[in-house]
């Protein structure tokens, strides 16, 4: 089986719809004069004063896109070798607990704040506790899948430390990894009901030279719920790499190749996207902008039909009109098709 869009394909069947109890209403939350959540309203307090950040929440996925010269060459060369074979150790992809990885600072979550502690729910099933009964990060954990986590308050943020992460998780779906010196600091501001924001800092000398990190924001999820999405086929049986999709691709003529070269933009997740593409020699070229930091770049596109294409783990379907030009792109990855109408 060929890995790439047959993979993104089965993915899709495992992905749970969006829409979530659309018909729940949230008890107890500030409404407007038309029954709508107030999510600008103040942000609600707990006993001990401090801002609580209890509430299902829901936001795009972060996408950092670390600078290659401030990770150590084996966290390069190993990503470029995940990359080859398009992710297929992911934690995720394997139905693993993704532990640090950005992306899963965002999306759906539920979080449960009591006195001494926080609880973080993920819609994987996986979970994370904040201790914040003055207790300190052990010097020296035994590594798990999730880490261990401490929180302070700074006036109305939480700030989190986090170790003891085992080297077998990642820092980025793109394929970084680290070591098991690796620490995360969390800084979580609840600005007003309905707005969360958080920024995120991994350090580990062990794998990059300095610090680095991102930021995120979620919107508070009110009037629904949030449904599970666990993983029920593993990435052990995925075969195939870039090198073998290459060898298996296709013949389409430039002169086809050229009428679907043209911008195109939608959104992806919530966020505008642009894919530029264009034509070099006999290969298109997608070069992405926007949404998604980690998808920014270049990224040939391997042709597997005339309007069929495959680009580093992505599906590029073209529309055509009955000139065979190009109208629309339908960007394909493992939680569904974005279509983005051509701009010129």
């Amino acid at each position: 089986m060929r890995f790439g869009l047959v993979a993104l394909m089965l993915m899709l069947g495992a992905i749970p719809a969006g829409a979530q109890w659309l018909d729940l209403k949230t008890p107890g939350i500030p409404r407007t004069p038309d029954g709508k959540p107030n999510l600008t309203a103040p942000a609600p307090r707990g006993p001990n004063g401090k801002p609580d950040l209890s509430g299902v929440w829901n936001g795009p996925d972060p996408a950092p896109r670390i600078d290659p010269a401030n990770a150590q060459t084996w966290v390069n060369d190993l990503a470029r070798d995940r990359a080859q074979e398009f992710f297929k150790t992911r934690p995720a992809y394997a139905c693993l607990p993704s532990g640090p990885e950005a992306q899963r600072f965002a999306g759906w979550k539920r979080i449960i704040q009591t006195p001494a502690a926080v609880a973080i729910l993920n819609d994987d099933l996986t979970y994370r506790v904040i201790f914040a009964d003055d207790r300190q990060l052990e010097p020296n954990p035994a590594p798990s899948w999730m880490g261990y986590s401490v929180g302070r308050w700074e006036g109305d943020a939480l700030v989190v430390d986090s170790n003891g992460y085992n080297d077998k998780t990642w820092v980025s779906r793109n394929g970084l990894s680290h070591t098991e010196k690796l620490r995360v600091r969390e800084r979580y501001r609840r600005v007003d009901f309905g707005h969360l924001e958080m920024e995120v800092t991994f350090t580990d000398a062990g794998a990059f030279a300095k610090p680095w990190g991102f930021t995120a924001k979620m919107q508070l999820a009110a009037d629904t719920e949030m449904l599970e999405a666990v993983c029920e086929h593993s990435s052990e049986n995925w075969k195939g790499s870039l090198s073998d999709a290459a060898d298996s691709a296709v013949s389409v003529p430039t002169d086809v190749l050229a009428r679907y070269v043209g911008t195109y933009s939608g959104i992806y997740q919530g966020n505008k996207r642009t894919v530029q593409v264009t034509l070099s020699g006999d290969h298109l070229i997608a070069k992405i902008t926007g949404a998604d930091e980690e998808d920014a770049g270049t990224r040939t596109l391997v042709p597997r039909s005339q309007t069929l294409f495959e680009g580093v783990g992505l599906g590029y379907q073209f529309s055509v009109d009955d000139k065979g030009v190009a109208t629309a792109l339908t960007e394909v990855h493992i939680s569904g098709g974005y279509r983005y109408p051509r701009l010129h």
